[in-house]
């Protein structure tokens, strides 16, 4: 038979006693049955705690909640106007296909906005037509706009862009010559990029209502090759130093070193036996122009004389 707790523990039946004279009545449970209770307690204890929170946030939120049916009205009008304003804003600048070099605006200059197109065709060795391509519906998965390919379907639907920072040789137009490696330039340029997916940033308009972009050629697996710096190591073009020349992200710096790099390494145009510079040859052909005009208004103010002094002695 086991000796009873006071014998083994006098300090813990002392203990029990002063309680006793302090409540008139023994501890209900010893501490081993209220560490258990708790730990068997705890589980309903934060359910119910953690149901009354939910009960209070839904209190809380009800209360929030304007019962006024003009204060609704008012709240709902401004959210339906705030999501209407946003979607025509964000179709505006990511969405709508830009048409050509008309409609796009002095903001989008400014902003040097970002947009994505199929190059269709190259009419010159720095120039080419992109097609825009804004959205997903003209990429898989969910491609379900196409491409116009006739001559016809494209006209007025493409953005003329003359490249920026690069000038290459003079194709012949308006009655003049063309400039040497004007054809090998050209022909680079259709076989680099005709059908190619790019991507460019709108920098500026010129004089000819181009855009003046920096067009970088798509690639799936790495980084996409900006065009300009491409054509400027193969030789097909030079640094173009006129007033108001764009350079893009690198600077006239970066474009000059390719360019002289060609050059070394006689690439290009830069093989040619004679080189002369793209500006060059247009301020020759421009002055070759304005002694011709001339000439051919002096000739027919002469036969127009001659004519007159002709009917004056037939009479």
């Amino acid at each position: 038979m086991n000796p009873p707790i006071s014998q083994i523990c006098p300090k813990y039946q002392q203990r029990i006693s002063k309680e006793y004279e302090n409540n008139n009545e023994y501890p209900v449970s010893s501490p081993l049955e209220n560490i258990t209770s708790f730990f068997s307690s705890s589980p309903s204890t934060s359910s119910s705690s953690s149901k009354s929170r939910s009960t209070s946030t839904s209190q809380s939120i009800k209360e929030w909640i304007p019962k006024d049916p003009v204060v609704v009205g008012i709240i709902s009008a401004a959210g339906a106007t705030c999501i209407t304003l946003g979607s025509i804003t964000g179709y505006r600048r990511y969405w709508r296909r830009i048409r050509n070099a008309n409609s796009v605006t002095t903001g989008m200059l400014d902003r040097k906005t970002w947009i994505r197109g199929v190059v269709t065709s190259v009419g010159d060795g720095d120039n080419l037509r992109l097609y825009h391509t804004p959205g997903p519906f003209f990429r898989y998965p969910l491609k379900i706009r196409t491409i116009p390919s006739t001559t016809k379907e494209l006209k007025d639907e493409t953005i003329h862009i003359r490249i920026a920072g690069v000038d290459a040789p003079e194709n012949a137009h308006f009655g003049q010559p063309a400039q040497p490696h004007a054809k090998e330039s050209l022909d680079w340029l259709r076989t680099t990029i005709i059908g190619k997916k790019m991507k460019c940033q709108l920098l500026a308009k010129d004089q000819y209502n181009r855009i003046v972009a920096v067009p970088y050629i798509n690639r799936l697996l790495w980084f996409d090759k900006p065009l300009p710096l491409l054509m400027l190591k193969e030789g097909m073009a030079v640094v173009y130093e006129a007033g108001g020349a764009e350079y893009g992200p690198w600077g006239i710096e970066k474009m000059k070193s390719l360019e002289a790099q060609a050059k070394s390494s006689k690439k290009g145009l830069w093989a040619l036996k004679k080189f002369e510079h793209p500006s060059d040859f247009k301020a020759r052909m421009k002055r070759a122009e304005e002694v011709r005009v001339p000439s051919t208004k002096s000739t027919k103010s002469r036969s127009l004389l001659g004519r007159l002094w002709g009917m004056v002695r037939g009479k």
